[in-house]
């Protein structure tokens, strides 16, 4: 189990997705070690339909129970086209993308929504409701590249004001709010985050909700667990993987000869003022990956520090107020 939550934060680290990253290893590890993440989980594949299915994670770890999930939904959509597949009852699975390029690795299209912590304010609200309830997709191209986006449907995720934090930097006014619902430049005084574009960023994530939540019979809104209320409890999530076999509409070889066309199309765009090239979404954690595996990856010192320290955990996070700590 440990091996799957590894493999995920080391690549969200190599991305430079950090809020997903090492950062997180002391939060698991207290939570393993409460027991809010079930040791011996019921894992089972309940196959609902010619292309559906659920996962049921029984609040085991979700990285495993959303790459366990997501093989079986490639395993469907080869053999019939489309896989819908949902995981029902897991624990955070960290960086989404690592599961939709998992599908694009074997020449299919993958999309992938999960629901998170109430901490949004729904456009022209006061108080949060929704997650940051991320997105992910990927589809393959040629020379094994892809094309690859997994975001947020808040200007940022709450990770990366967490990350904000553990370097005592500032973040832009255009993240998140205070408690008088204010935009704020300090991540310690964040009470709120705020949806990317404000109506459409607040519709992507009542369609998170819907698709990762309801439609499981799960936990929804502002009824999803909290990331850190008691870590002894499993947290009920939801994550829903659709994977779709260009086959049934276009052969493989058109579909990624296309796709290899619109990333050089995209990299032959005359640049902005102030860019010196577009990029095709995932193409700059390309670059970012090279140089990891040139130079190595970044750890904050505090970080590092319980990394190879003997320490399991500190007791830092059962019961926090993430807004407030």
């Amino acid at each position: 189990m440990l091996v799957f939550v590894a493999n995920v934060l080391v690549f969200a680290d190599a991305r430079g997705l950090h809020s997903h990253g090492a950062m997180r290893a002391e939060y698991y590890a207290e939570r393993i070690a409460k027991e809010g993440i079930n040791h011996h989980p019921d894992f089972h594949f309940e196959r609902t339909g010619a292309s559906s299915g659920i996962f049921h994670a029984d609040n085991g770890a979700g990285h495993v129970a959303a790459q366990f999930a997501m093989d079986e939904a490639i395993k469907m959509a080869k053999e019939n086209g489309v896989a819908v597949v949902g995981v029902k009852k897991m624990g955070h699975s960290g960086a989404l993308s690592y599961y939709t390029e998992r599908a694009a690795k074997h020449d299919l299209i993958g999309f992938s929504v999960c629901l998170s912590d109430p901490m949004v304010v729904p456009f022209g609200g006061a108080e949060p409701y929704y997650g940051t309830n991320p997105i992910a997709f990927a589809v393959p191209g040629n020379e094994g590249k892809l094309i690859s986006f997994d975001m947020a449907t808040t200007v940022q995720a709450w990770g990366k004001i967490l990350h904000a934090r553990s370097k005592n930097q500032l973040i832009p006014d255009t993240w998140a709010v205070d408690e008088n619902g204010e935009p704020t430049t300090d991540p310690f005084k964040v009470q709120a985050l705020l949806p990317i574009s404000g109506p459409k960023g607040y519709g992507l994530g009542m369609m998170v909700d819907v698709l990762s939540g309801i439609l499981l019979g799960l936990p929804f809104g502002n009824k999803v667990s909290s990331m850190y209320h008691d870590l002894s409890e499993g947290r009920n999530l939801g994550q829903l993987h659709l994977v779709i076999n260009p086959e049934l509409f276009t052969t493989i070889n058109k579909f990624k000869d296309d796709i290899a066309t619109t990333m050089r199309d995209l990299n032959a765009i005359k640049p902005a003022p102030g860019f010196n090239q577009v990029y095709y979404p995932g193409q700059n954690l390309e670059v970012i990956q090279k140089e990891y595996e040139e130079k190595g990856i970044e750890i904050v010192d505090d970080i590092y520090a319980y990394l190879v320290s003997d320490v399991i955990h500190n007791n830092s996070y059962d019961h926090k107020d993430p807004f407030v700590e």
